[in-house]
């Protein structure tokens, strides 16, 4: 009886000439990196558009009932917040300011909008390096952060520079690290609740004037032993209809279900995802099926000696897994490399997470095993009688 399990058959096909192993890899890798950067692109702008809400310094928030993603531009009044802080289990709150101004390039002078987010420097709202250490120099007039993420067109971000914020001056103490989303396309800077008033309290006849009044999001701070859960309950049925209130995590979800399902980003990663699969399929199809062409006479002999059709389709799926394996490895690792730089020029939040890899892996073995399928039917038909007449 023939004992072929000891020959790793589908190895050494692959691997006897080292440079078609090499391209071979190359374009599984080349799908793989495919894959992973529109995967990436899209998870990217999803994490991004979500990382501000779930860096905010509070377990519950307290939102305008019309105001159902982050930037529109709907605020409730702030006594709602001094309500909330009447229930038991409500150690603090905290009122976020947030809106859009103007900022001068000191070099260039050009003109681009950023997000400016005001609060009370004494309350730990977005409690991050950079914010904390300069809580004090916030406090003074005319003074700002902003975002070391900022595109570069914004200008330089050195504490000291002095520019201007909705055509008046303002004065940079210092930086943080945030990033953009599509609120915040040029970045973010950060101001005090008071120099809030002084640039946006008297936009003119054409503009929406803002007060400390009204506030864009209230943050609430939960004492450690309270359930959120029941918190969020009460205090729905107890404060007024004009707010809604919902843990940090729903107002998250909320911001991700409308970009999701009312916007068509998702739809054309999602496509463009697909594509990449498609090519990886068709890539790895021509790999397999050029091998399988060159061992055509081979695989015919093997026939004749009695090898059943099962154990050569086993030959070129088993081909098909060790390709899916060593091809995700250099994409990974070039994905990895290019999260990194996409991150850097666009400020986005390219995150490369054990669960998002692991999610690519399992798509890059479907995918060749897909091809390996496709290309057996060339195995099937190798006929003994051809080659020995």
């Amino acid at each position: 009886m023939l004992n072929h399990h000891r020959t790793p058959l589908a190895w050494f096909n692959l691997t006897y000439q080292k440079r078609r192993i090499i391209t071979s890899l190359a374009g599984v890798s080349f799908a793989v990196l495919l894959m992973f950067m529109f995967t990436g692109f899209q998870n990217g702008m999803y994490d991004s558009q979500v990382q501000l809400i779930r860096l905010l310094n509070g377990e519950i928030i307290i939102a305008n009932k019309l105001k159902y993603i982050m930037f529109v531009p709907e605020q409730f009044a702030r006594r709602r917040l001094y309500q909330a802080l009447a229930f038991e289990g409500v150690e603090a709150a905290y009122p976020l300011y947030t809106t859009n101004g103007n900022w001068k390039n000191p070099v260039t002078k050009a003109v681009r909008p950023l997000r400016v987010l005001a609060f009370n420097p004494q309350d730990p709202v977005l409690p991050l390096p950079g914010i904390i250490e300069n809580s004090e120099a916030l406090k003074l007039p005319r003074t700002a952060l902003i975002d070391i993420k900022a595109r570069a067109e914004v200008g330089p971000k050195q504490a000291g520079i002095v520019t201007e914020l909705s055509q008046q001056q303002i004065r940079l103490v210092g930086t943080f690290s945030l990033g953009t989303d599509f609120a915040a396309g040029n970045g973010n800077v950060i101001i005090s609740d008071q120099n809030f008033l002084r640039y946006f309290a008297n936009l003119g006849p054409e503009e929406d004037s803002r007060t400390l009044n009204t506030v864009d999001i209230g943050l609430l701070k939960v004492a450690p032993d309270a359930d959120v859960e029941a918190l969020v309950k009460v205090l729905r049925q107890h404060l007024p209809k004009d707010v809604a209130v919902m843990t940090k995590e729903e107002f998250a979800q909320l911001e991700l279900t409308y970009w999701r399902e009312n916007t068509n980003i998702g739809f054309i990663f999602s496509l463009l995802a697909s594509m990449s699969f498609i090519v990886g399929v068709v890539l790895v199809y021509q790999i397999l099926y050029t091998d399988v062409a060159d061992h055509w006479v081979q695989y015919a002999t093997l026939k004749a000696m009695g090898y059943s059709n099962r154990y050569l389709l086993t030959v070129v799926l088993q081909e098909a897994i060790i390709l899916s394996f060593l091809g995700f490895v250099p994409g990974l690792i070039a994905s990895i490399g290019l999260y990194n730089l996409t991150a850097k020029a666009t400020g986005l939040l390219m995150q490369m997470t054990v669960g998002r890899a692991i999610q690519i892996q399992v798509t890059t073995f479907v995918m060749c095993l897909i091809s390996g399928v496709i290309a057996i039917r060339k195995v099937q038909s190798a006929d003994p009688a051809e080659v020995f007449g």
